[in-house]
C-alpha cells in the first residue's frame, strides 16, 4: 500500500514538472514583449500575392525567437487623424503592448483639401502628442519613427524635399520637435532613408519600388532596407529591446 502511494506521488510530481516545463513562460507567446506598430502603407502588412511590402512585416524576425511579439496594425491610406477617427488607435491601445512604434506623415502631407491631411505645425503635432500621452497612460513606451523619404530625385541625384511630391521634411522635423518636447524616443528614418537613397542613386532606389515609377511604396527589398534602418537605431532609443535582438541583427 505504501509502495503504491509512493509510486503515485512520484508520478504526480513528474507530471507537474513536465507541465511546468511545457508552460515555461520564457518560451510562451504571452511572456514575449509585445510591440504594436501603427502607421500607413509604407509600414503595414500585405498578402503574399501582392508585390507590396511594409517595413513592419520584417521586425519580429530580428529578435531572438519567442522574446518579442509584433502586432502590426498599420493601415494603408491612414494619417494621424484618420487612424484615430476609424477606431484603429483604440484597438492598438487595447493590445496592451510594452512598446508602440508610430510612423505617420505620407498621408498627412496630402493636399489640404483631402480629409486625411493635417498641418505639420498644428494638428499633426497635436495628434502625435495624443499618441504619446495615451501610450504612456497604459504603461507602454512610445517610439516615434519619422517618415522615410519619397524617392523623388532632382537632376543632381539628390532627394527633392518639397513640392510637388509633398513636403515630408516638414513632418519629419515636426515629429522630432514633438519627441524633444515630450521626451519621447525618435528613430529618424527620414534622415537615414534620404542618405541611403542618395548613396545608391535613382536606379537602385527604383528597384526598391513595388511597381515601376512608384516613389513611395516598397517591394520586399525596399521594405527590408527600411526595416534595417529602423532596427539600426532601435537599440539606441530602446536599449531593453536591443538586448533581445538575435545575434545577426546586432
Amino acid at each position: 500500500m505504501k509502495l503504491t502511494f509512493l509510486f503515485c506521488s512520484i508520478t504526480v510530481a513528474l507530471s507537474a514538472c513536465i507541465s511546468m516545463t511545457l508552460a515555461d513562460p520564457t518560451t510562451s507567446q504571452s511572456a514575449a514583449v509585445k510591440i504594436v506598430i501603427v502607421g500607413d502603407s509604407t509600414v503595414c502588412n500585405y498578402p503574399a500575392k501582392r508585390p507590396d511590402r511594409g517595413w513592419g512585416m520584417f521586425i519580429e524576425e530580428r529578435f531572438k525567437p519567442g522574446t518579442v511579439q509584433v502586432v502590426n496594425l498599420a493601415a494603408a491610406g491612414r494619417s494621424t487623424k484618420t487612424f484615430i477617427e476609424e477606431g484603429r488607435w483604440g484597438k492598438a491601445l487595447d493590445e496592451k503592448p510594452q512598446y508602440i512604434l508610430i510612423q505617420f506623415a505620407h498621408n498627412d502631407s496630402h493636399d489640404p483639401k483631402n480629409h486625411e491631411a493635417t498641418n505639420a505645425a498644428t494638428d499633426y503635432k497635436a495628434n502625435l502628442r495624443r499618441y504619446i500621452d495615451e501610450t504612456r497612460a497604459i504603461g507602454a513606451t512610445p517610439i516615434l519613427v519619422t517618415p522615410m523619404v519619397r524617392r523623388d530625385f532632382d537632376t543632381d541625384g539628390k532627394i527633392r524635399e518639397g513640392q510637388p511630391t509633398g513636403n515630408l521634411r516638414a513632418y519629419a522635423d515636426a515629429m522630432k520637435e514633438v519627441g524633444i518636447e515630450k521626451k519621447a524616443p525618435v528613430i529618424d528614418l527620414y534622415t537615414s532613408s534620404k542618405a541611403l537613397a542618395e548613396k545608391i542613386g535613382p536606379e537602385a532606389s527604383g528597384k526598391m519600388a513595388n511597381k515601376k515609377g512608384d516613389i513611395t511604396h516598397f517591394n520586399q527589398t525596399g521594405a527590408r532596407a527600411m526595416a534595417d534602418l529602423v532596427m539600426g537605431e532601435l537599440p539606441t532609443v530602446a536599449p531593453a529591446l536591443g538586448e533581445l535582438l538575435a545575434a545577426k541583427s546586432r
